[in-house]
């Protein structure tokens, strides 16, 4: 998954960006408030971690920017600011979440990934679509409770499908969200990805809607308007 990451310190910076690349994420890295603001008004993110005390244009101007403009991704509020008013005020903004500095690194990505659920409508760490489940926690895929072993870009895949149920992605929007803006343009990668999860999770798990994208097939819905014929 995508993540926007604003912190302006360049050692914590570094440091989030390290953990989150780890964790399975593509981290995408901006230093300033102006560059935070066109970002989130110009691209499409799973998530963003935004700290409040940036130059040029502070985090709750940024955050506000983004809320009036129609912008829904799930914010987390980093900052070394511990006064509640400042909490408050970061809520009010619109952030879904905040973490005040020093934290740990593990707490900030479980509450990370919990955002990026409950954005989807999934309210535990087990994210379940028909026949296939991912353990968001562990990073882990199982097919018919069958583990399967996937690399990091394929995990990428499968997770940004299982979070948009029912929608198709392009291929262009999963090149940008499992290899980042750089490589966002390698539609034909994408393609010899989808080949070789098919072969790993069964071909009919990974449904292709021509001039729409991909999306996972949950068998059991596909299979209920004959199950209804069947019963009439």
């Amino acid at each position: 998954m995508r993540i926007l990451l604003v912190e302006d310190d360049a050692d914590v910076g570094q440091d989030l960006a390290d953990a989150l690349a780890e964790a399975g994420f593509v981290v995408e890295w901006v230093r300033t408030g102006d560059e935070a603001a066109f970002r989130g008004d110009t691209e499409e993110y799973a998530g963003v971690i935004l700290d409040l005390g940036l130059p040029r244009l502070d985090g709750l101007s940024v955050l506000r920017g983004w809320r009036a403009n129609g912008r829904r991704f799930p914010v987390l509020v980093l900052t070394a600011r511990a006064d509640w008013t400042e909490k408050v005020a970061g809520i009010e903004a619109g952030a879904d979440d905040y973490l005040a500095k020093p934290f740990a690194m593990g707490e900030l990505i479980a509450r990370l990934r919990g955002l990026i659920r409950r954005m989807a409508g999934h309210l535990t760490a087990a994210v379940t679509i028909g026949r296939l489940r991912l353990d968001t926690s562990r990073m882990s895929a199982f097919v018919d409770d069958r583990p399967v072993r996937l690399s990091v870009l394929e995990y990428r895949f499968l997770e940004l499908l299982m979070h948009q149920p029912g929608q198709p992605a392009p291929a262009h929007e999963i090149a940008e969200h499992i290899y980042g803006t750089a490589d966002a343009g390698d539609t034909n990668a994408v393609e010899a990805l989808v080949t070789r999860l098919r072969r790993k999770i069964g071909s009919d798990l990974i449904e292709t809607r021509r001039g729409m994208g991909y999306l996972i097939a949950d068998q059991r819905l596909s299979a209920a308007p004959d199950a209804r014929q069947q019963a009439l």
